[in-house]
Formats: C-alpha cells, structure tokens, sequence
C-alpha cells in the first residue's frame, strides 16, 4: 500500500508539472495573440524554454546526483555553436526551417553529450569542491577553443582553421560560420515558442522517467550514501556518468534553440555567469524539485524584462538582486540552506583533515 501511495503521488506530482507547462504555453499564446504580451517579452519566451531546459537538466546532476557542476554553459556552448553550422551547412539541403532547427538541435545535442562522456569518464571520480573546479576549467576552455575557431563552407564541404578567416581558403560562393572572437554572425533565425514548448516537454519526460526508474534510484543511492550504494553492488561510476551525460545531452540541445533565436552570437555568452545563473534557477527552485526549477527560471529569466519596462532601467540589475534574495528569504528553501551548509561542512571537514 505505502508503495501504491508512493506511485500516485509521484504520478500525480508529475501530471500537476505536465499541466502547469502546457497551460503556461497555452495562455501565452492567447495572450500574444490578443496583443497583450509585449515585444519585449515575446522575444524573451525562446530563452525562457532554454534555461527552463537547462535548469531541469541541471538538476539532474546538483539535485539528483549529488554533484556540483559549474561548466553547464560550457556544454550548451557545444550545443549551440555545432547547431549552428549544422543548420547553416544544412540550408539548401533541407530548406523547411523547423525540420532543419530539429535537425540542428538533435546535432548540438550529440555533440554536447560526446563532450559530456570525454569530460565526464575523467572528471566524475572527483568529488565536492574538486569536481567544481574541474567543470569550471572546462566551461573556461571550450569557450577558448571556440574564440580560435574559423568555420566556413563551400561546394567542398566544410572548412576549419584556427588562424584566420582568409586561412579557411573558401572558393567563390563559400560562407563563413564562425568567425572566431566574433562567433556566429549571419545566423538564420530558426527558433520559435513552439520549438521551445517541445523540448521543454521532451527534457521533463526524459529527466522524470529516469528519476522515477531504477537508474534513478541508483543515482540517489549513491547522493545520499556512496558508501553504502557502493556495498550493494552500485556502480559508481556507470550511474554518476549516466546523469551526466543526459545533463549534457539536455544542454545541448538548448544551446542550439538558444542559439538560433538571434542572427549573431559569440562564446562570451556562455560564460562562468551563465553558469552560475544556471545554478541560481536550481537551487531557488529546490535541490530536486523540478517544477521549482521550472519556476524559478521562467521567473528570473523574464523578471529583468518587467523591470526595463517598468522605467526601471537605471536599477534594472539592482531590484533583480534585491528581489532574488527575498525570495531566497521568503521561501527559507531547507534545500538551497542544505545545499550551501554542505559546502561549507566539506570545507571545514578538509582543513580539519589537514590539521
């Protein structure tokens, strides 16, 4: 009977976060179609399903896992910049541009979670404030990998340098993607709502089917007591790596939808900001609670839009700190307190070692 209770409510927790997506794209889309969503916030709704993504996918790995990850950036970089000159590359081949924008998604997904498996096999046998590190280093270097990366295409195929422009030696009627410092400048803009709305879905599906199997149980086995999950058989690291990579995966895929909401982007957008932001919506939202982190990124990603549009544009970026940390306040989150308080258990459990 207590696993029968257990089933039901996490089905119907799962519904419930189901059901506040689809009405939230549904009452979107009457409202944008009634002319009462600004322009302003329009163009936010495609990054909003992103960071919704990517929150959820992170979660997977802070919340589930156990573990700190701060280059989450670095794998929607991945994602976003192989979209790109998948779509790009793509153009004349397939010409309908949703088809081509699930082509270039599926494409930046692969790529991040390749990424996600090279840095993952190496770096998941750390712990703690080391694996931090070490996912900070690699969000640093595939940021630097991609200011020195020349991309271009003709009638020959794809072209990669990493000294110039004029080095890729492109023939007439050849185009450069990537132009190094300045990364992707004549994207065509592909994304939409709809598309975002999908993925959204897609990563809630992926994301709650894997918690709720045995694989996610193993994964919290390990978060909660690697000791004792290692004594029953668990594979470290086969169950900490499958987070990871479906992390990535995720990321990647966001990247890409990300990427293809504006005509140029350049790596300087995923930054160690942009992880830690990231973060920010997880953690606010609750250490393994997804439909806080749901919530907590929709809001925080459309709340600086509110404020501009309020005349607060001077103080923008102040109200949106102040208004973070009485949030923070109010809902006095036991995870984020457990979260932070961990941390700091960690490091005064180190310096007493070193005594």
């Amino acid at each position: 009977m207590k696993k029968l209770s257990s089933s039901r409510k996490k089905f119907v927790g799962n519904s419930i976060t189901y059901l506040m997506v689809v009405a939230f794209y549904v009452i979107v889309l009457a409202l944008t179609s009634a002319g009462l969503v600004s322009p302003s916030i329009q163009g936010q709704l495609i990054p909003i399903c992103a960071y919704v993504t990517m929150a959820i996918s992170l979660n997977l790995v802070v919340g589930f896992s156990g573990e700190l990850s701060l280059g989450h950036a670095g794998f929607m970089s991945v994602g976003a910049f192989s979209g790109v000159v998948a779509a790009t590359a793509l153009q004349e081949t397939i010409p309908f541009g949703p088809a081509r924008l699930a082509v270039a998604m599926l494409v930046g997904a692969v790529a991040a979670g390749i990424a996600g498996v090279i840095v993952g096999v190496p770096v998941l046998r750390l712990r703690g404030d080391y694996l931090a590190i070490v996912t900070l280093a690699f969000g640093e270097i595939i940021k630097n990998i991609i200011n020195i990366l020349y991309v271009g295409i003709d009638k020959h195929g794809l072209r990669i340098s990493i000294v110039n422009e004029v080095a890729l030696g492109l023939v007439d009627g050849g185009k450069t993607i990537l132009k190094g410092p300045m990364g992707a400048t004549a994207n065509q803009k592909l994304s939409s709502f709809t598309a975002g709305f999908i993925l959204v879905l897609i990563a809630l599906t992926i994301v709650l089917n894997l918690v709720n199997s045995r694989a996610g149980r193993a994964i919290m086995a390990l978060r909660d007591n690697r000791i004792a999950a290692e004594s029953v058989g668990i594979q470290v690291t086969k169950y900490k790596l499958m987070a990871f990579v479906t992390s990535a995966v995720l990321a990647g895929a966001a990247g890409a939808l990300y990427a293809m909401n504006y005509s140029s982007i350049a790596a300087k957008k995923f930054d160690f900001n942009t992880s830690i932001l990231i973060l920010v919506f997880v953690v606010l939202g609750g250490l393994g609670n997804i439909r806080g982190s749901i919530i907590s990124a929709a809001f925080l990603t459309v709340l600086p839009e509110f404020l501009r549009e309020l005349n607060l544009d001077k103080y923008r970026m102040l109200v949106y700190a102040i208004v973070l940390i009485l949030v923070m306040l109010a809902t006095n989150s036991p995870s984020a307190m457990n979260f932070f308080s961990g941390l700091r258990n960690k490091k005064a459990a180190k310096k007493g070692g070193a005594h």
